[in-house]
């Protein structure tokens, strides 16, 4: 008597076997997915512990989580951190890391926090959290860039370059960004002989003109002469601010007489009283000095610093952005006010 069953040579039988196969490597999957799922997420709690903030006054410990709350709390995490209540923002960030089920929220908010642990000062913190994104996510351009950024600040110039590498094989053009560090690490180093590194700032100016500014800088503390003969009449705008500043100790009169504009800039500083100079072409400047010429001498300029990329004005100089994190993209905006009690002093 036939067996009802299929024959194992029956094509029926071969669908059969290969559907329960299917079926079975399916729930397998699934059931390996929540493992690894809920294995990651353990793994994420206890990396979080060491962040917990309990100076925050805000209290989410009891507060129900849904995930409808996920895009308001950002929002309202991000206008914490924009009005600098770090403390209150890395609280919520870390509320909804600990209850988000999707992994790429959860990375996304990582990011955010990391980036608030650095605008507030927790360079160690931030530094932590982006080794362990790029742990899962080595290739996250914008990532490298901001773990670079957290050596740069904490002087680690070394392992700085060490995230060029990698950036370099994803085709990105890192050699502005290679240049300003070799910049500050030059203007860093104690052990090196003045004059070397005179010598090594000069290169790398005739390499790279848009460190113009900074390296004048630094060439001001360390040789007020070689500075004067690196000054550029043609960029007087990008440091004006310096320029004016300056000491009259630190000033170098025998270039300043051969050159109109640096004499109207130090006529309308009132450090010069022989014949009155041509204009120079900067307007507040220019002003400062019809104003002096005709026995006005209560006017002064004031500094303001924007950056061109982001439009954020700031009150002192910068290299790097402190918002958008920019290199040398600083503007120097100047505005006559009335001199105040003291104003002869230096920016270097």
């Amino acid at each position: 008597m036939d067996s009802i069953l299929p024959s194992y040579r029956d094509p029926l039988f071969s669908i059969l076997i290969i559907v329960v196969l299917s079926l079975i490597i399916a729930i397998m999957t699934f059931v390996w997915g929540l493992y690894k799922q809920q294995k990651e997420k353990s793994v994420l709690h206890r990396f979080l512990e060491k962040f917990d903030n309990s100076e925050c006054l805000l209290d989410t410990s009891n507060m129900p989580f849904e995930e409808a709350m996920l895009r308001p709390l950002t929002l309202l995490a991000n206008a914490f951190e924009n009005s600098g209540q770090y403390h209150k923002a890395i609280n919520i960030y870390l509320y909804l890391i600990k209850h988000a089920t999707n992994p790429i929220d959860n990375t996304d908010l990582l990011k955010h926090l990391a980036q608030t642990y650095m605008h507030a000062g927790f360079l160690e913190r931030a530094r932590v959290i982006y080794l362990e994104i790029l742990r899962q996510h080595p290739r996250d351009v914008k990532l490298l860039y901001r773990l670079g950024v957290i050596y740069e600040m904490t002087k680690e110039y070394k392992k700085a370059l060490e995230t060029i590498e990698p950036l370099k094989t994803m085709g990105e053009d890192t050699a502005a960004l290679e240049r300003f560090l070799r910049f500050e690490m030059i203007a860093s180093e104690k052990k090196t002989a003045g004059a070397q590194k005179i010598a090594a700032l000069e290169r790398l100016l005739e390499e790279d003109s848009s460190l113009y500014r900074p390296i004048l800088t630094h060439l001001f503390r360390l040789d007020t002469r070689k500075a004067w003969e690196l000054v550029d009449t043609q960029r007087l705008r990008e440091i004006l601010d310096i320029l004016w500043y300056l000491p009259y100790a630190q000033l170098d009169l025998d270039i300043i007489s051969n050159n109109e504009q640096l004499q109207a800039v130090y006529y309308a500083r009132g450090y010069l009283r022989q014949r009155a100079p041509q204009p120079c072409g900067i307007f507040a400047v220019d002003m400062l000095l019809s104003s002096r010429m005709s026995g006005y001498e209560e006017g002064d300029l004031s500094f303001g610093y924007l950056c061109k990329k982001c439009k954020q004005n700031f009150p002192i100089s910068f290299v790097r952005c402190p918002h958008c994190l920019a290199i040398n993209r600083i503007e120097v905006e100047e505005e006559i006010v009335k001199q105040s009690a003291q104003t002869d002093y230096s920016l270097l």
